[in-house]
This record gives C-alpha cells, structure tokens and sequence, in this order.
C-alpha cells in the first residue's frame, strides 16, 4: 500500500479526522449498524467503476493500494469517457516512476448498469461522471449489497437530494459505506487554518458576522482547459450541461460547504432541518465560443441538449458560477464558485478562504502576490501586544505535529511557511481520500458526525438551487 505517501500532514490530517476533532465520534454510519467483513488483507477490496466519465475516476487508481485487488471491473456505455478513462490508467502502468499495476476488465454495452449489478464481481464501486443518474447508481448500488466510493456531488437537486438521504437509510440497513470523494481536507493551508481556529488563544471564538459581512468565506476559480496527469483534459460536452453536470450551486461547492462544516464546527452533527437557514443563492454563466468549446471536448459541433444554452446564435452560455449566503448554527457562512475558460500563464485554479475570529482573522490567499501558492495568513484583529508571544508559544505545539512549519512576521500579520513535503497537490489527494475510505470499510465505523453531515451539505447545496430558482 502507498503508506509512504501518507507523510506526517497528511497522516496527521487523517487522525483529526477522525478521532481528536471529535474526542467521540466514533459512532458506526450513524446508527451503530455498520458492519465489516473486511480485515484488511492484501486484495480482498475488489473495485468496480461504473460509467467513469470524470477523470477523477482514474485518479483513484493513480496509486496501488495493498487492501485492493489490481484486477477492476470496469461497465460503462461504448464511446469516447470510458475509452479516455482507460487511457488514463494505462498511462499509469507504463510511468517510468512507481509504475501501477492495474488489470481492467472492461464490459461496454447499453445495459451496463444491469449488467455490474447482476454480475457483482466486486464489493466497492467507484462512481465519478455524468451526475443525472449518479444518485440511482448510488441507491441501486447499496441496494445490491455493494459499497460505494462516490465523487463529488452525490446528488444535483431536490429530486437526488431525497434519493440520497434514502440511500443513506440503505446502507445503514445493510452494514454498507456510502462515502464521498472530500479531497479538499487533504490541502495542507486548509489542515493549518482548521487547526489554528481550535486554538482560542490564538483565534479566540468564531465571530457570527452578518449577511454583508459573513463569519467564513470559501470563494475557489475553476478553469474548463487545464492539464491532468500531464495532458490537455478532455471533457465530455455534458460536462456543460446542467441538467447532466450540475450547475454552479451543486457541483464544486460541494467541497466549500464541507470545509465550513469541518473546519468551523468541527465534530459537532448537523440536523439539516433546524441547524441550516439558507437567505440567498444565486447562480450565473461562463460564455465560451465554438472554438474554446472545441478545445475543451474535441468536438466541432454543439450536441443538441446544448443548444438551449445558446446566446448570440453561437456563444454557450453556462451557469457553471454560483453563490450561496447561509447560516449555520446561527453563523453568516457564504461560499461561491467561479469557473473561466482558462488560466492566465503561470497560474491555476485558485482558492480563497477567511475565518473570522474574536483575536484573530485566518485567511488562505493564492493570488499573484503569493505566485498562486495557496499561502495561510494569521492576521490580529486588535492591538494586543502579548499576541505575538502567545502565538509563537501555541504554534510550537503545531510545529511538532508538522515538523518544518514556520511563521514569518511581515509587519501587520504572520504567514504560516508551509515545506513542499506538504504540497502533494490534488491528484495525490484521491489516494489519501482512498486510504481512509479502507480504513472505514475494515474498521467498520467511521465518525458519527459523517454522514448527518454529508447529508446537511447536500441539503445546503441542492436546496440552494431550489431558492434560486424561485428568486429568479
């Protein structure tokens, strides 16, 4: 297994997961019914992948792992995603450094949902693409006794949300583990500034803030070209359709919405019905030409259920870009996704993020100023001159948990120097979010606030689309 790759961060992250961020949690799937008949020997987590039409697929499978049997069964409709998935795997078992060793056995026909769920090769399927069905897979899946690994988001409106929390009910009843692809709490700045936030003398309390004004801000920029394992990506042309993808409230925010749940009220359980007030959303569109949607999909033309979203006779207009403001626990929360065709030279996608405490602001940057390296500031709040001892006491005990961390006072504020060990990147993060999935499926248990959670997320974020919907 890629234990080495799990170094002291993210080993470190792991464990609050889990355990010290909750002091309890514990608790089996939420209901003390979750059962395991997995001990953890080499090859006896057998993997399916169902329709993979998201390269986050094949990032799953960028690592080897020893619980997991290197055979996988693959069921997927003929065409270009699975043919592109494949390729990606490939690639992996022919790298010159720490090569895979994956043996794909693949089933393509219209049928293939039936067909994986009648033939039942394996005992985990991993679900990342087209999100219009993706939470019928879901429940179909639990429903057969299989468990799923899931990418982000599990569901896409108010319909999927209600599937899902029936799916959430299955596995509990049948001992499964639903769980969903959360790479985010793997990024270092992210682990600092939850750890930091739980240090009072340092963050003092979590401010309430006000609609113009929230407590916490996730704000990230996506680019539709990029480069993944090396290569132009190619994106299927239902990639930038709502009703097939998810629009810009359901999709990426999946990840902010985690992250204030995880990061600001950490190990405490959510009830998606009394703890969450949603006061607006909105949600808007990136245009792009023929020529830059030719460059993203390969294809010359617009494929008919695009063609809705046609502006100006040619321009594709798509409301990839959303906005929500809610309260949590009573406090102001706001997330907000914006996706451009490409990235300036030299950059990338770029996340923003401030927490608002009683002594001091945490805020993640990664602009030009920081060379778009996403870059932690602690910044005080008033003119307390015992601060800066008080910080540098309380960060030695961080500097213990992630040796080589430093602070550099700039003046007004510190920024936390981050070593590149850290810095594995996202595609490193599938593994890490891989090996604690094991975990949980040979534990048998996972924390007890995981899955109220998930579900108050989807709530947040699927319910958000309803009210901008009837606002609009």
């Amino acid at each position: 297994m890629l234990r080495k790759f799990i170094f002291v961060a993210a080993a470190s992250a792991c464990a609050i997961v889990i355990i010290s961020c909750t002091g309890k949690g514990t608790g089996r799937n939420n209901g003390e019914n979750m059962k395991s008949t997995f001990t953890g020997k080499a090859g006896e987590v057998k993997l399916m992948t169902l329709n993979p039409g998201h390269f986050h697929s094949a990032l799953v499978q960028k690592s080897m792992y020893d619980e997991i049997d290197p055979v996988v069964h693959v069921y997927a409709p003929e065409g270009p995603e699975v043919k592109q998935h494949l390729d990606m795997i490939e690639s992996y078992n022919t790298r010159e450094e720490n090569p895979t060793n994956w043996k794909e056995k693949v089933y393509t026909g219209s049928d293939y949902l039936e067909k994986m769920l009648s033939e039942k090769p394996g005992n985990v399927v991993v679900l990342a693409g087209n999100n219009q069905k993706k939470t019928e897979y879901i429940l179909r899946s639990l429903e057969a006794g299989i468990n799923v690994l899931a990418d982000k988001p599990m569901a896409i409106d108010a319909g999927d949300f209600e599937m899902l929390r029936k799916a959430f009910s299955v596995a509990e009843e049948k001992g499964l583990l639903l769980y969903d692809i959360m790479t985010e709490r793997y990024e270092i700045t992210t682990i600092l500034q939850r750890e930091l936030s739980g240090i009072p003398a340092v963050f003092g309390t979590l401010e309430k803030g006000t609609p113009d004004d929230p407590a916490v801000t996730k704000e990230s920029v996506h680019h539709l070209f990029k480069y993944v394992s090396g290569k132009p990506l190619v994106r299927p042309p239902w990639f930038l359709d709502e009703s097939q993808q998810g629009g810009g409230l359901v999709d990426v925010t999946t990840h902010l919405v985690d992250l204030i749940q995880w990061e600001c009220f950490t190990g405490r359980i959510i009830d998606y019905k009394n703890d969450i007030r949603l006061l607006s959303a909105r949600q808007w569109t990136t245009e792009l030409d023929p020529g830059q949607f030719r460059n993203i999909t390969k294809l010359d033309a617009y494929p008919e259920y695009l063609k809705k979203n046609l502006v100006r006779d040619s321009i594709l207009a798509v409301p990839l870009n959303g906005e929500i403001n809610y309260m949590l626990f009573g406090v102001h929360a706001k997330v907000s996704v914006k996706w451009a065709y490409q990235a300036p030279e030299g950059t990338g996608d770029t996340h923003y993020s401030i927490m608002r405490g009683t002594r001091a602001n945490l805020v993640i940057r990664q602009g030009i100023e920081e060379k778009f390296i996403p870059t932690l500031y602690i910044e005080p709040t008033g003119q307390d001159e015992s601060f800066a001892s008080v910080l540098g006491e309380e960060f030695k005990v961080l500097q213990e948990k992630y040796p080589g961390i430093e602070l550099r006072n700039t003046g007004t504020q510190w920024v936390v120097v981050i070593p590149d060990q850290y810095r594995v990147g996202h595609e490193a993060h599938f593994a890490q979010v891989t090996e604690r999935f094991l975990e949980y499926l040979v534990n048998g248990n996972m924390p007890d606030w995981e899955v109220p959670n998930m579900i108050a997320k989807y709530y947040t974020t699927t319910h958000a689309l309803r009210l901008a919907e009837e606002s609009r």
